[in-house]
């Protein structure tokens, strides 16, 4: 028996006999699944939600500057890289995000190298090796003459304070303003200096404006002046902009003033190793990169949760510079995990894929799933007509990145996974059963699969149809054969 039951709710509403032949055989096929499984799923009390999440990075210098929610902590890769027993070599992330795991790797000596397509996720990262180079003193002293004299509030005319349709009217006059001062006064300071300014106006984005990160998009406040229908939205206390970036310039210059900061940084004894980042997709990337190159892939790809992070990271993105074309093309290139994800040419991208997405076709658990999200979609019960398609890609595309993880490493070493389970339509996904499955047929061999000891719940939406049966959270650890 698996340590995370996934059992359905005795009623699943379907509105047609082919919806619930489907959802029956689907079912048949998911328990055997959990049953050939059971022995691999190993209930870990030392993971917590915490620890698989940003949260414990919230007390630790340089990683606690920007709120990257859907990264995870430091902490839990030193934990993992110690129990798959990885000391040296080099270790690849192909879903960098903010890089975590690749500035610990580096930390405990191993090169580390990674993959990142969105342009938040490389500025952060940037910002970091940047830090990892030094700080010159003459940088440092320039912060602290921000706090004091406060730039600024100086003239921003001139500056356009860079906005898409989806991020129009984020923040009141008097914060837009600031906002611009702020930028007018960046383009005098030198490239170090204006580097960690601009990221330090990344960190408080969310803060100062009429917005909230949640999930699959940006939640407005009723402030923001935005009709948006429904129960008005309150996200409570905005600090002034003044107040908001005075406290993260302040708390950037203690981390990187105090001398604890260098040994929180390097914990690990010994010189540390190199950060590379390679800017782009990891479908486009993983190919160009040479066989049997790494010691570990250590990633947590996007969930299949229909999480959005091009509209979740608008504000940031926007001043970084994308527009709308940007944006739509950075929602279609990343991992299709959203409902407005079109199918991908894959084989267009590399043929070699042709073994994966054969995987993929034949998998009985995933054929039997889409049979019945097809039928839920043909008596038009699904609450969004591009969830078929988004799981269908979810897992090709990552079929796609196991079969490239298994060629660049090295034989014995592991891919350690952090992902969850999903619920669409009533249907329990097992993703983490089936990816297994799939990476055992594309040259890994599954180790263990750590379970946290809380779960996911339903989403709103599927709560009170489907009630509030857990969904695991876990860890993977493949082997290369």
């Amino acid at each position: 028996m698996s340590v995370i039951e996934n059992k359905m709710p005795a009623a699943v509403p379907v509105n047609s006999s082919r919806a619930a032949t489907s959802f029956a055989a689907y079912e048949r096929l998911r328990l055997d699944l959990e049953n050939q499984y059971a022995d691999l799923l190993c209930l870990d009390r030392s993971l917590d939600r915490k620890l698989v999440s940003f949260q414990a990075n919230k007390s630790r210098p340089v990683y606690r500057w920007f709120k990257y929610k859907e990264g995870f902590s430091a902490c839990l890769v030193e934990s993992l890289l110690h129990r798959v027993g990885v000391t040296e070599g080099t270790l690849l992330d192909p879903f960098a995000g903010s890089g975590t795991a690749m500035f610990v790797a580096a930390q405990h000596g191993l090169a580390a190298e990674g993959i990142e397509l969105l342009p938040i996720g490389q500025a952060v990262i940037d910002t970091r090796r940047l830090i990892e180079r030094g700080i010159p003193d003459r940088v440092l002293h320039r912060l602290a003459e921000w706090i004091t004299t406060q730039p600024w509030k100086n003239d921003g005319d001139g500056i356009t304070l860079s906005e898409v349709r989806i991020t129009r009217g984020a923040y009141s006059p008097q914060t837009a303003t600031a906002l611009r001062g702020y930028l007018a006064a960046l383009v005098d300071e030198d490239a170090p200096t204006r580097n960690l300014l601009r990221f330090a106006l990344l960190c408080i984005l969310e803060s100062i404006s009429f917005t909230r990160k949640d999930g699959q998009y940006l939640r407005w406040d009723h402030r923001s002046g935005r009709s948006l229908g429904g129960k008005p939205f309150d996200k409570g206390h905005i600090p002034a902009f003044e107040q908001a970036i005075t406290a993260k310039l302040k708390e950037i210059l203690h981390d990187l003033q105090t001398s604890d900061t260098a040994s929180d940084l390097f914990t690990a004894p010994g010189p540390s190793g190199s950060v590379k980042l390679h800017h782009g997709s990891c479908l486009e990337i993983l190919p160009t990169l040479g066989e049997e190159r790494y010691d570990c892939v250590f990633t947590s790809p996007p969930y299949c949760n229909r999480y959005d992070y091009t509209r979740t990271y608008a504000l940031e993105l926007a001043l970084l510079g994308v527009d709308e074309a940007g944006f739509s093309s950075l929602r279609q290139t990343l991992l299709s995990a959203t409902v407005e994800n079109r199918p991908k040419h894959l084989l267009a991208i590399n043929p070699r894929w042709r073994t994966a997405l054969d995987i993929v076709d034949q998998h009985p658990p995933l054929g039997a799933l889409f049979d019945y999200l097809d039928a839920q979609l043909e008596s038009r019960t699904l609450n969004n007509t591009g969830i078929p398609r988004m799981i269908r890609g979810y897992f090709t595309e990552l079929a796609c990145v196991i079969q490239e993880c298994s060629r660049v490493l090295k034989p014995g070493c592991p891919l350690v996974m952090v992902n969850d389970n999903v619920r669409f339509a009533g249907a329990c996904i097992p993703v983490d059963l089936i990816l297994t499955q799939i990476a055992e047929q594309l040259g890994f061999r599954a180790e263990v699969i750590l379970v946290l000891p809380t779960g996911k719940g339903n989403s709103s939406q599927q709560m009170g149809q489907h009630g509030r049966d857990e969904l695991r959270k876990c860890v993977y650890v493949w082997r290369k054969a």
